[in-house]
């Protein structure tokens, strides 16, 4: 009889560890889930952007109108997978902020498409990828070693200064 008792009460305790154990194996999954879907989405809210994908995926842009700062450019699309991928998206009021002198810069919630080179020269007006979800506007001339995917240029672009700007592409 003392046996049984014991034995009775050693299988309740195991089963109640191991129901204790499944309890925190599941609340520590739940956390990091939870982690992790708390700092993929704070980058996205972090580089203010709303992207949208275009409906029409047969429609072949030549051409992109943007808005710096309230002032309305054009900016010619290469012939390249990047471009064609960015055209579809809908940025607009994307803040860029200010890098080296030369560049305003941001990082998208979606990546595109890479085929990146080293232009030796980056001239002012292009617009480049660099990486995979990092945009670029740069606004001043000058020699690079850095490789970038380029995606457009906006023709007399001027100096667009030390300050963040605010910028919208549309078709």
């Amino acid at each position: 009889m003392f046996i049984k008792q014991r034995l009775t009460s050693v299988f309740l305790c195991y089963n109640y560890r191991v129901s204790i154990m499944k309890k925190i194996k599941c609340v520590l999954l739940i956390m990091i889930v939870l982690t992790i879907a708390i700092g993929c989405s704070s980058r996205i809210e972090d580089t203010n952007i709303k992207t949208i994908e275009s409906t029409s995926s047969n429609e072949v842009l030549k051409n992109m109108k943007l808005t710096i700062n309230k002032e309305e450019y054009v900016m010619n699309l290469e012939d390249n997978e990047t471009a064609k991928k960015f055209a579809k998206l809908s940025l607009q009021d994307v803040t860029m902020k200010e890098l080296n002198g030369n560049e305003k810069y941001v990082y998208l919630s979606n990546t595109l498409p890479t085929n990146p080179t080293n232009p030796k020269k980056i001239n002012a007006g292009d617009v480049m990828l660099y990486g995979t979800d990092c945009l670029v506007i740069f606004y001043k001339s000058f020699n690079t070693s850095y490789s970038y995917t380029k995606i457009g240029h906006i023709e007399n672009l001027p100096d667009l200064g030390k300050n963040d700007i605010t910028v919208s592409f549309n078709k």
